[in-house]
């Protein structure tokens, strides 16, 4: 088949490319700035003129795109879009519905709130890894050679400044407690969250404070826009800085994040780690690595999940249900339900080296038989 790759930067083009090529698959590039994500006139004609120049099989894009769908409507060509992003609220665009259109999400149970609606363009596909590449590129490291890292997170802190959240500067006293509240007890569960059915109350208040509107071409609520956007991202920065500092309390910790002020004792912040180059060694050389999931993320098992076992790194991540229909824990990765017990657990595994190392072992072979990139092409392009 011919595809024809909507290329932006996002993470995973060289692998999503790799597995196309391994698969049989010839890969034609069209650059794109999704900045015109919705509607163009000038990329809608580029990308027409390509459809009818290089006449693909099928086009492909991680993420969604309106405009590219409308176009392939047109055109009569296949549109496959897989979802790495979340939240991503292009997935309430009306065109969702064009029936060129293939979309995966990684995660089950947004799946199912479109499935559950009759929308037969939506299906549900996990993450993946390239653990030919990843294993190219860590292969030389031993699994008892000496770790660098004892305890490691890859990832944005959110607490970049004029965030979302922080502009709301205008709300009333009671508005405010309701959003502490609701916060507070949002990051005591794990794998349900309830912020957006819980904002009715205040929902003229955060309009005021900080005008949101759905797109003219979505059904999005502002409830989903201001839980997904503005107060989930917000308690995962809060959750994120909670447990990095309660580890680092109790054990040497690296932090890999575009924030660099974030600093304690006991803590060593590297800044950031290269996707490609970098990133994949911070995982096969720490012996802990953790996974503190965005909020906004429901069932699904993130991106940065499938690359730490695929690195062949020891995964202790926060509870996701996806996670149960692939993995077994304790077996390849391990979860915490709480504060005291992802403490508990990185004091185990800590002084549980083999017990560590198989797991890690186990999770990484794992996702090289079942879960890398050529894996979900067969599954794409298998499906009409």
């Amino acid at each position: 088949m011919k595809i024809l790759f909507i290329e932006w930067k996002s993470f995973g083009n060289e692998d999503i490319k790799e597995a196309f090529a391994a698969e049989g698959h010839e890969v034609v590039c069209f650059p794109f700035a999704d900045k015109n994500a919705r509607r163009d006139e000038e990329l809608e004609r580029d990308l027409t003129a390509a459809l009818r120049r290089d006449v693909p099989d099928a086009v492909f894009s991680f993420n969604y795109f309106p405009v590219v769908s409308n176009v392939c409507r047109k055109e009569d060509v296949r549109y496959l879009a897989w979802i790495y992003d979340s939240p991503y609220v292009m997935l309430y665009s009306y065109t969702v519905a064009n029936p060129c259109n293939t979309i995966y999400i990684f995660d089950r149970e947004l799946y199912l709130e479109f499935h559950n609606e009759g929308i037969e363009t939506v299906r549900y596909l996990p993450m993946a890894a390239n653990t030919g590449r990843l294993d190219r590129l860590c292969g030389e490291l031993s699994d008892t050679a000496p770790y660098p890292y004892h305890v490691s997170f890859v990832g944005s802190l959110y607490t970049e400044e004029h965030n979302f959240f922080d502009r709301m500067t205008d709300l009333s006293d009671y508005a405010r407690g309701y959003l502490d509240a609701i916060m507070t007890a949002q990051m005591q569960i794990q794998g349900y969250n309830f912020i957006q059915e819980s904002l009715s109350p205040i929902m003229d208040e955060l309009y005021r404070a900080l005008p949101m509107d759905p797109n003219p071409d979505g059904v999005e609520s502002r409830e989903y826009l201001y839980a997904q956007y503005v107060i989930n991202r917000k308690i995962t920065g809060l959750e994120r800085a909670e447990l990095i500092r309660a580890a680092a309390e109790r054990f040497p910790f690296d932090l890999f994040t575009p924030n660099r002020s974030f600093t304690l004792p006991n803590l060593t912040n590297h800044g950031t780690a290269d996707y490609y180059t970098q990133m994949p060694l911070v995982f096969r050389q720490s012996r802990i690595n953790l996974n503190i999931s965005l909020r906004s993320i429901r069932s699904g098992i993130p991106l940065r999940a499938f690359d730490i076992m695929g690195s062949g790194g020891f995964l202790l991540s926060n509870f996701q249900a996806d996670f149960l229909d692939d993995f077994v824990p304790g077996e390849d990765f391990d979860y915490y339900e709480s504060r005291e017990d992802l403490l508990d657990k990185i004091g185990y595994y800590l002084s549980h080296e083999k017990e560590r190392a198989a797991i890690a072992r186990n999770g990484h072979d794992k996702v090289a038989a079942r879960h890398t990139f050529r894996h979900r092409v067969r599954e794409m392009l298998s499906q009409t």
